[in-house]
């Protein structure tokens, strides 16, 4: 039993291997996600304030298999706050997780919720949102009028398809040094198109092959709206880097290039969170970066067991992401959007 903020957490099985042992280091058990999450708390926690959370569960490690968790059947704890959403999924109100607190991060520890998603949109107005609704469930028109309907950020992810060659057949491109390299290149294309846009880019990795670029945006439009912005200014790259971009759905077609998905820029669709765990065999961590650095880093240099000293040195580069925010008016004016 772990006590925190008195709170009591009912801990078990804290010798289980999450992720398996390798020749670089030695099984990462759930005790090791317990002490990451305890450590990395006053970093993450921000990150993940009022924003409705997708859990993504490997109660077995990595490699028995995981399932996505919304709901729950039974009560969590009492220190777990909620937040009841309308869902066109299951076309009524459903309760949303929120992690607002130290007990609720180490508690999903304990469920061996490795990846946390959190939505792009969150519950609280401050300080952009007080014109809009907070009535969030009884109807799809109520959530659409709401501010969960209104993400605080545009968002790129770039995916490298460009295998190793070691992969079995119908495998996602594992990560590999010809893969990064491209999709780093990618990269400072999509950032010089946001500079000469004036957006200012927020660049973390994703914690498995690929990057993540987030543009921090006022509160003025919706998910509809912004996923339009984001498509334009990916195609305008794709246009311009043919031969090294694509926005195909399909995989068959993607082969040797980055994949930009836009398709996962849509209410209650996630990304894996600042700082979140990853399933793969490093148990690496998508961390937050600098544009300098990019030309200098690998995605494993991040991981459960480094990742914690780099934020006491470094500290959170993300911290006043919030802070950075553009007004995209003018902007999608001049595009038609």
């Amino acid at each position: 039993m772990l006590s925190v903020e008195d709170q009591r957490i009912h801990l078990t099985n804290l010798n289980k291997a999450l992720w398996p042992a390798t020749d670089a280091h030695a099984a990462v058990t759930k005790r090791d996600l317990v002490a990451y999450f305890a450590r990395v708390a006053p970093y993450v926690l921000p990150h993940l304030k009022d924003r409705p959370l997708t859990l993504t569960r490997y109660p077995n490690g990595i490699r028995g298999g995981h399932f996505y968790q919304k709901h729950w059947q039974s009560p969590p704890p009492s220190f777990v706050e909620k937040v009841r959403l309308y869902s066109s999924h299951t076309e009524g109100d459903q309760e949303y997780m929120v992690v607002n607190n130290l007990p609720t991060l180490l508690w999903l520890a304990q469920l061996a919720d490795i990846e946390l998603h959190p939505w792009l949109s969150r519950t609280n107005p401050w300080p952009d949102g007080n014109h809009l609704s907070i009535e969030f469930a009884g109807s799809k028109e109520n959530i659409e009028r709401s501010l969960p309907n209104y993400p605080d950020f545009m968002v790129f992810d770039l995916d490298p398809y460009i295998y190793s060659g070691k992969e079995q057949p119908g495998d996602e491109p594992e990560l590999n040094r010809k893969a990064w390299a491209k999709v780093r290149e990618v990269a400072l294309h999509l950032k010089e198109i946001l500079d000469q846009l004036s957006l200012s880019s927020f660049l973390k990795t994703s914690g498995r092959t690929g990057l993540h670029i987030y543009v921090p945006v006022l509160r003025q439009y919706n998910y509809d709206v912004l996923r339009h912005a984001a498509t334009l200014i990916a195609d305008f790259l794709r246009r311009g880097h043919p031969d090294d971009v694509t926005l195909e759905w399909a995989v068959s077609k993607r082969s040797g290039k980055v994949f930009l998905d836009e398709n996962q820029k849509t209410r209650g669709k996630t990304l894996a969170s600042i700082y979140s765990p990853r399933p793969l065999p490093e148990a690496t961590v998508s961390m937050p970066i600098t544009w300098e650095e990019l030309g200098a880093v690998y995605p494993t240099d991040f991981t459960i067991l480094t990742a914690p000293q780099r934020l006491e040195a470094a500290g959170d580069l993300w911290a006043d992401i919030l802070g950075a925010k553009h007004d995209l008016e003018g902007l999608l004016a001049r595009a038609g959007a």
